[in-house]
């Protein structure tokens, strides 16, 4: 079984993010049950698929199985996925012996800002950036899953 551990966070100004190197994504659902969710993904020239399982109580680790698909096979999965599509831009960080992935949200999501580092184990620790600010780890709201079918713009504010 393969695990993710993950950390989020909300972005509270952008660092100069010319200086990185980015890709624009695009991703649908197959299913966005949080215990099972099964993704379809185009990332630059690549695509693939990936299920997640539900995370420990912290929402810091959970299941992940990824594979490479074709893209084609991709474009055609996202025609028949839940309604909800997401489309942003991923900036790749260097932070020490980490990578921030730091997403610039499009469409019904537009003015999202989330930035994500991957980590060896839940107590790892890692030097957070100044641009970085409240922790969104396992808060469902912002699971790419949950906000193609509940869009920030339409909760942002409220909560």
């Amino acid at each position: 079984m393969m695990t993710e551990i993950e950390r989020k966070f909300l972005v509270k100004y952008l660092p100069d993010l010319n200086q990185y190197k980015s890709k624009r994504i695009v991703q649908g659902f197959l299913n966005s049950d949080p215990e099972r969710t099964v993704r379809v993904r185009l990332m630059g020239e690549k695509a693939f698929l990936t299920i997640k399982g539900i995370g420990n109580s912290s929402g810091v680790s959970r299941f992940e199985w990824e594979r490479e698909i074709d893209s084609n096979d991709a474009a055609d999965l996202l025609k028949i996925a839940e309604p909800g599509v997401i489309a942003k831009t991923r900036f790749f960080i260097p932070n020490g012996n980490h990578t921030i992935e730091l997403d610039v949200f499009e469409d019904d999501n537009a003015g999202l800002i989330i930035a994500e580092i991957e980590l060896q184990n839940e107590n790892e620790q890692f030097i957070k950036p100044d641009w970085m600010s409240s922790e969104v780890t396992g808060d469902k709201r912002y699971y790419n899953s949950a906000l193609a079918k509940n869009p920030w713009k339409g909760w942002h504010g409220l909560e």
